[in-house]
This record gives structure tokens, C-alpha cells and sequence, in this order.
């Protein structure tokens, strides 16, 4: 198995090494294409107006200036000498539940593996939840090798990914593996922090409170609150299926 090891939390990040570790656990043809810096946040968007800047690091580790997605298109295009049979992203520093999955690289670059028709999974690490904000990849290491191992060889269909969030515990704490629904936070914690710099001018922090919602059971959600590791399918179809008779209603 050839697999593909990138991140959004950049070519120095200490989950991506333990995502290589995992990696490894699986296969000797391992290929690490990173961001050059982070890009948490950037979501599965493309650097079309500036030049793409590749660092070759060794003969399979390559950092590139751009974002997560920019990193898999130049992996399966440019860098790796045929296409990888499985696409890893992470183990993101934090959990990519909820309303995150929007925004995240993490998710991203698992998500143009599977633009690409490549079966593709996105890791992360919670933190925040039960330790007060130290983040550990322990539990990641512990049950990440089993549990992507049981994922690897999954057919899920065109258009199909996997979302992984483990839980901020102990790796004796967790509670088991759920198979969950993508959940959805019932207050906005998005913030924006105004700050003045040295000449006087405003300058904005985006940020987002660490506040937990009543989370649903059966969610990613509810998943992290009771110590679950949490597996979500991910499908990249947008369409929302139940509102195409309203829509169609609407313009007779």
C-alpha cells in the first residue's frame, strides 16, 4: 500500500509525525507532502494567484508553500512516481468536529484525495474537552495504528472520506469506537478580539471560545464529550436532497 501522509498544521508539526508513525504501521511506502507553514483554517481552497513553491526535504518528505490542497494535488501530480492508494491528513492539533469540518485543512486535503478518487482519511487529536487545554497525542498513538488499520481498506464509493476525532483522555479512558453523524454546535463561539498595535491602528484576531455544547447522541459531537473515538463518513455531495421538490415548487 502506498499512502500519503500531509497536514494543515504545517511540515513541522508534531501530529504529523505521529501520523507517520501510523503510517509506517501499515506500509513501508510512505510519502510526506506538508504545508511549508500552517494553514489551519484554509479549508479546501487552491493558491491560483500565487506561484506554488516545493521543498524537497528528503526523497520521500516534501514541504510546500500553499495550502493543504495545493500539498495532495502536488503529491499525486508532481512529487510521488504513481498514485497513492490511501490519503492520510494529520493528526491536526485539535478536533475537527461540528461546524469545523467546514473550515478545516485537516479535512481538506483527506477530502481532495477523494476528489481524486482516492480512499482518504482525516485525524485529529481533541483537546479542551476534559484537560483543561493541555493537548497529548497519546490516545492518538495508542488506538490510531488499530483503528486506521480496520479503516484502510474500506470502499465507501466515489466521493467518500473518513473523519477521525480522538477524544481528550487518557488512552485507557476512552470509552470505545462510534460511528457518528457530522454534529452542529448550538451557540456561535466565534469571536473576533480588536487589538492596537505599535501606531496606533486596529488590527483583528479571529478566534472561537471553547464552549461545549448539549450535544446529540450519535454525534462527533457527543462522541468527544463521552471519551468515544469518533469515526464520521464524509460524502463530498452538498446536495440537499430533501429540499429539491421545495425548490422545484417554488419555480413552477
Amino acid at each position: 500500500m502506498r499512502i500519503l501522509v500531509s497536514n494543515d498544521d504545517g511540515i513541522n508539526a508534531d501530529g504529523l509525525i505521529v501520523l507517520e508513525n501510523i503510517a509506517r504501521s501499515l506500509s513501508d511506502d510512505v510519502w510526506v507532502v506538508a504545508p511549508e507553514h500552517e494553514q489551519s483554517g484554509a479549508s479546501h481552497s487552491l493558491s491560483l494567484s500565487d506561484p506554488i513553491r516545493l521543498r524537497k526535504i528528503d526523497d520521500r518528505r516534501f514541504a510546500v508553500k500553499g495550502t493543504p490542497t495545493d500539498c495532495v494535488l502536488m503529491a499525486v501530480h508532481e512529487v510521488m512516481p504513481e498514485k497513492p492508494d490511501l490519503v492520510l491528513s494529520g493528526v491536526n492539533r485539535g478536533h475537527n468536529i461540528a461546524d469545523d469540518v467546514t473550515y478545516s485543512g485537516t479535512v481538506a486535503a483527506a477530502m481532495e484525495g477523494a476528489v481524486l478518487g482516492i480512499k482518504s482519511i482525516a485525524i485529529s487529536q481533541a483537546y479542551g474537552f476534559c484537560n483543561h487545554g493541555t493537548l497529548s497525542y497519546d490516545t492518538t498513538i495508542q488506538h490510531g495504528p488499530e483503528v486506521i488499520a480496520k479503516l484502510a481498506n474500506l470502499e465507501l464509493g466515489p466521493g467518500s472520506l473518513l473523519n477521525v476525532n480522538f477524544p481528550d483522555c487518557q488512552p485507557d479512558e476512552v470509552a470505545g469506537v462510534e460511528v457518528t453523524r457530522q454534529g452542529k454546535r448550538d451557540s456561535n463561539n466565534f469571536e473576533i478580539q480588536k487589538r492596537e498595535d505599535g501606531w496606533q491602528k486596529d488590527y483583528y484576531w479571529f478566534g472561537f471560545r471553547r464552549e461545549n455544547s448539549n450535544a446529540v447522541a450519535g454525534t462527533d459531537l457527543w462522541a468527544m464529550k463521552n471519551k468515544f473515538i469518533s469515526v464520521t463518513p464524509l460524502h463530498l455531495n452538498l446536495t440537499n436532497v430533501e429540499a429539491l421538490d421545495t425548490v422545484a415548487n417554488a419555480l413552477k
